[in-house]
């Protein structure tokens, strides 16, 4: 269940990760730099899926709240933004935040604000939409379907 000592132990393993071991790696993933043909694959397919994502949205988010729930670098939060919406992006790892802070240029329409921390945190407030690119994956099924029940009811 979110909020377990399962699920606490292995955010803070993910937060650690992200932090430290794959920052480096996903830095340079998320930009147009040269990359093995490995990890072009992995950046074809990343922004495959956000495409896939991003097309079951409205084009016109203008006025809807969204939780970019495991953010990253801000990729799929700048493109929310640019449809108009508030946008809450968070993720585990302040490095990453800072990354996606730093690269980050307000758009026309919307905004974007970036958060350090856990995707299911109260605080956050409630959301017209919630999108959670590669954030579940990361743990057992039991902890994601407790995380989904936790941001159900936030989501209108």
């Amino acid at each position: 269940m979110a909020g377990s000592t399962a699920y606490l132990r292995r955010r803070d393993e993910i937060e650690r990760y992200f932090d430290r071991t794959a920052f480096d790696r996903w830095a340079t993933l998320t930009t147009d730099a040269p990359v093995s043909r490995i990890r072009a694959t992995v950046r074809e397919g990343r922004d495959a899926m956000r495409a896939l994502l991003l097309s079951w949205l409205p084009t016109d988010l203008r006025g809807q709240r969204v939780l970019d729930a495991g953010c990253g670098t801000g990729i799929t939060a700048t493109c929310l933004a640019e449809r108009g919406a508030e946008v809450v992006a968070v993720d585990l790892s302040p490095s990453l935040i800072e990354l996606a802070v730093s690269r980050h240029e307000p758009p026309a329409a919307g905004s974007v604000c970036f958060h350090s921390g856990d995707m299911l945190a109260d605080d956050l407030g409630t959301f017209d939409h919630v999108i959670a690119m590669d954030s579940l994956i990361h743990y057992d099924t039991g902890d994601v379907l407790a995380a989904l029940s936790k941001l159900a009811p936030r989501v209108s």
